[in-house]
Parts: structure tokens; sequence; C-alpha cells
């Protein structure tokens, strides 16, 4: 079974992470989310959603222009993690809001999520993307600003991670 992942990319950052975990993970489809519709989902039980945080806590904004048709999305049944990109010391007040975000979203909607990814290793105030223990984030954390040396490693940590759950 193909598993979906769905991204958002200004820059260029969030679709290469998205092409890094295609090439580690089995059985990927790559969906940039300005160019897939939103009811491609309904043919997944496995997704995983990679959106970046945009300026002060933002949607990025080819996000913000399905968010709508995402929040009417029945992800019962379904297994969803995330990947956030974000700035930790440029915005490090709003590290990875739309992470999170996204995944209350998804939560509401009946998913079930895996993939936390611990804090240590990151300096920032706020997040919303943090879990209620405020020990882990919600999915993987990229920060390619600041700590791009560190993006490798930590997506194969997390693919190895997640890899049990989405081939289950």
């Amino acid at each position: 079974m193909s598993i979906a992942l769905f991204y958002g990319t200004t820059t260029g950052n969030t679709g290469d992470i998205a092409e890094k975990v295609s090439e580690i993970l089995e059985d990927i489809d790559l969906f940039d989310v300005a160019d897939s519709p939103v009811s491609i989902l309904d043919n997944y039980q496995k997704i995983i959603f990679a959106i970046p945080t945009w300026d002060y806590g933002e949607i990025q904004e080819d996000w913000q222009e399905i968010w709508d048709e995402v929040s009417e999305c029945d992800f019962t049944g379904k297994t969803v993690a995330f990947i956030g990109l974000g700035d930790q010391y440029g915005y490090a007040e709003w590290f990875l809001d739309a992470m999170g975000l996204l995944h209350d979203v998804v939560v509401a909607k009946g998913a079930t999520i895996i993939g936390h990814w611990p804090v240590e290793g990151y300096e920032f105030d706020e997040s919303k993307a943090l879990t209620a223990d405020k020990k882990s984030f919600v999915g993987l954390a990229i920060d390619e600003d600041c700590q791009n040396e560190l993006t490798d490693e930590r997506v194969s940590a997390w693919c190895l991670q997640i890899a049990e759950d989405l081939y289950a």
C-alpha cells in the first residue's frame, strides 16, 4: 500500500525534505499541495504532511489555499505523520506553529498520529507543535535556516522511527 506525502513549499526547502523522505521510505507518492487535489487523500490510509511555518506562525500560502478542504476531510482510520519546517532563532516564538495547527485539524477529524520527535537539540521560545507534555513535537522538526547540517540525520532517524507504523 502506498503512502501519500503532501507538502507545500515556497522556498523549496519543504519540497527537498519531502524528496529525502521519499528516497528513504518505500512506496511514497509525493504530492505538492499547489498542484494536487485534496480528494487524493481519500485513496490513502497512511499520510505524511510536510508544512513550513511562514513569517509569524502563519500557514504557508499553498496550504492556506486548501486549508478549508483539509479541515473537512475525514481522517478516521488513517495513520498520519507530520514534518514541520521553521526557523527556531529568527521566529523563536512561532517555531513550527503551522505543523501544530495542521496536527490539531487532523486529530479533530479522527486520525491516529505517529512520529513525535524530541525537543532536545532545539532552542525556541514557544511552539504550537508541542505535545501536551512539551517533551516532543507532534512531528519531525526541521530547521534548514539554522541547523541544516543536522537535517539528513534527523530525516533518516525519523523515517526509521515511523517505518514500523507505516508498514504494519
